[in-house]
């Protein structure tokens, strides 16, 4: 039904909380079916964390082609506005007819942006890197990515020295606007998509692990970026201590999940994520050794077949056991395990130069309206019956890329029967 015959101007309209793999596929899919859409992302640029990924598995190729594409086929729908730098504060209404509020900070750089680059230049401050999870600083004013949507710079104004203004001077486009204000904006929907991904398990609380208090011990996403080219080494994955080569590295499997004291449950991508990782060393370093310590590996469907060529590598050794503690050789950093190796019946040690923990998937549902409803590990949950509000991608369980795509298309296909629904009954 078209909009003029409902007369209801937004009754094909759809919300998309969170700009990730699983926000973009929804907002695409349901723009294409012929709804309205409004994107909202809290970041100042789309992607989420498949973007700050090295390469997919099992075809080992970057990630960086599949977001391409999309954003090629959202700048040529018109039925999608994207809001980057924005959060919804509150949903009201019922299914088919919802009143959303989105805060939108400023930016401080407009679409006047040509991305010359000038301001960095002159910028005398520095952020952390949030996209490289801390492990290395940009200038105050910033790119977010390589192939950032919207593809403008950002200001990061708490980190400016009082004052400073030297951006905007250097800015021969006058893109920089230090006057821009946060703004409040209301929208109406038929439906709503929670697409607000997953943040990564604290490996800190797992104490016996060792991360946060050996030096050499890192997470499965920082590795990620230690092995991308766009990363904080530049694809050089170094050890954090003294930025010497790996000879040898651990993984440990399990980092956090299937665990009662942590996550109870499976995170579904751990063990082809340290699989493909397993490639990184091996690739980079071709005499290194890998070990990764299991309780199951998990791999299913077609992954079976990346899980063997994996374990094919003679210098890749898969050892069921448990990590029982993680330890580091105050004079050398490396890092020293205790493992129960469960198939020969008796406790190893073990030293490496790197350990990397495979650590779990954490639905990220902070700040989702109270329409969200969750299950029983905090995962949105599409009780069937319940319409209008429909989670997508890993805030609604763990899953890798592809699963991710096909759950947001999904998600895509019920809001739009929601809006056709209400647009019948309005």
């Amino acid at each position: 039904m078209t909009q003029e015959a409902s007369g209801k101007p937004d009754a094909k309209k759809v919300l998309v909380i969170g700009g990730g793999v699983a926000g973009i596929t929804a907002a695409i899919e349901a723009a294409e079916a012929g709804c309205q859409v409004v994107l909202v992302e809290k970041a100042p640029s789309l992607g989420g964390r498949v973007a700050r990924m090295n390469q997919y598995f099992p075809k080992l190729c970057p990630p960086a082609c599949g977001l391409e594409i999309n954003f090629k086929r959202m700048k040529s729908n018109p039925g999608i506005q994207v809001l980057t730098q924005a959060e919804v504060q509150d949903l009201a209404g019922s299914p088919g007819d919802y009143t959303a509020t989105v805060k939108v900070s400023p930016r401080y750089v407009t679409d006047a942006c040509t991305q010359c680059g000038e301001c960095v230049k002159v910028c005398p401050a520095e952020r952390s890197s949030e996209f490289d999870y801390g492990m290395g600083k940009t200038k105050a004013v910033y790119l977010p990515q390589a192939n950032a949507f919207p593809a403008l710079y950002a200001l990061e104004r708490e980190a400016c020295p009082a004052g400073c203004d030297l951006c905007v001077k250097a800015c021969a486009y006058g893109a920089i606007d230090l006057n821009q204000k946060a703004e409040t904006q209301t929208f109406s929907a038929s439906a709503v998509i929670a697409a607000t991904g997953w943040v990564p398990y604290d490996a800190s609380k797992i104490t016996n692990l060792g991360y946060g208090r050996c030096a050499n011990v890192v997470t499965n996403v920082l590795m990620e970026r230690l092995a991308s080219v766009s990363g904080p080494t530049q694809g050089k994955i170094l050890r954090p201590s003294d930025g010497k080569e790996p000879k040898t590295v651990a993984f440990v499997q399990c980092a956090g999940s299937r665990d009662e004291n942590h996550l109870p449950y499976c995170s579904a991508v751990c063990c082809s994520a340290s699989l493909k990782q397993a490639t990184y060393v091996r690739s980079a370093y071709p005499e290194a050794k890998v070990k990764i310590f299991y309780i199951d590996i998990r791999t299913p469907g077609r992954l079976e077949d990346f899980y063997a060529k994996v374990g094919a590598d003679p210098l890749v050794e898969l050892i069921k056991g448990k990590v029982a503690k993680v330890e580091e050789d105050p004079a050398t950093k490396d890092v020293i395990l205790e493992v129960e190796d469960v198939l020969h019946g008796k406790k190893i040690t073990e030293r490496v130069d790197l350990l990397v923990l495979a650590a779990g998937i954490v639905p990220q549902t902070q700040g989702l309206p109270a329409a969200a409803t969750l299950d029983e590990f905090g995962f949105v949950d599409n009780r069937p019956g319940k319409t209008g509000f429909y989670g997508a991608g890993c805030v609604r369980r763990p899953e890798e890329v592809s699963a991710t795509v096909q759950d947001a298309t999904g998600a895509a296909l019920k809001a739009l029967q929601c809006a056709v629904r209400s647009a019948h009954h309005g």
